[in-house]
């Protein structure tokens, strides 16, 4: 008779000690991710977060997040983090935030592509990220220097260096030469 493991609940995955390696909850299950990413990774990372907190925070638009847990399913629980998030402030909880997971989906989530990443990991991701209610996902590539826009599926583009990254529909305004999510 084989016993299955009960589900992880967000809250105990919160919990649970540092044993070195990096994890997501999955539907109620636990996900080992990838080592840590290099140094280009990073630097892509803070450079993406950089440009929409400049734009973010003077405008008092919500909040801009790096490597953060949202709680985005329940029953089992899925906990993921991308690389960068941007949660519009009316959606942001009152008072004071909490000690745990938001329970909700960012409005925009961007992905930076490491070297082990497979396609179909990030197609996954992106998937996941729509279907859960996110408004827009960034792929970005350090490697061909280009960014992949999703607002769904079937609404898909691709920028080059030379092509300038808009957060339209969530910051109306906003923009960044994708060249300056590189240097």
């Amino acid at each position: 008779m084989t016993t299955l493991a009960k589900p992880i609940t967000a809250e105990e995955f919160l919990l649970m000690p540092d044993d070195g390696k990096r994890h997501e909850l999955v539907e109620g299950e636990l996900t080992e991710l990838t080592p840590p990413p290099g140094w280009v990774h990073g630097k892509t990372q803070s450079n993406t977060s950089g440009v929409l907190r400049e734009f973010v925070r003077p405008r008092r638009l919500g909040d801009v997040v790096t490597e953060t847990g949202f709680v985005i399913s329940t029953d089992p629980d899925t906990v993921r983090a991308p690389d960068v998030a941007f949660v519009s402030a009316g959606r942001l909880p009152k008072g004071e935030p909490p000690a745990g997971y938001l329970r909700l989906v960012p409005d925009i989530a961007a992905e930076v592509v490491s070297p082990s990443d497979t396609a179909s990991e990030i197609r996954s991701r992106v998937r996941m990220w729509l279907e859960a209610g996110c408004r827009l996902v960034w792929v970005v590539y350090p490697a061909s220097r280009s960014v992949t826009v999703y607002r769904s599926m079937s609404d898909v583009t691709m920028l080059e260096a030379d092509d300038v990254l808009d957060g339209a529909p969530v910051l109306d305004g906003f923009g960044v030469s994708v060249s300056d999510l590189f240097e």
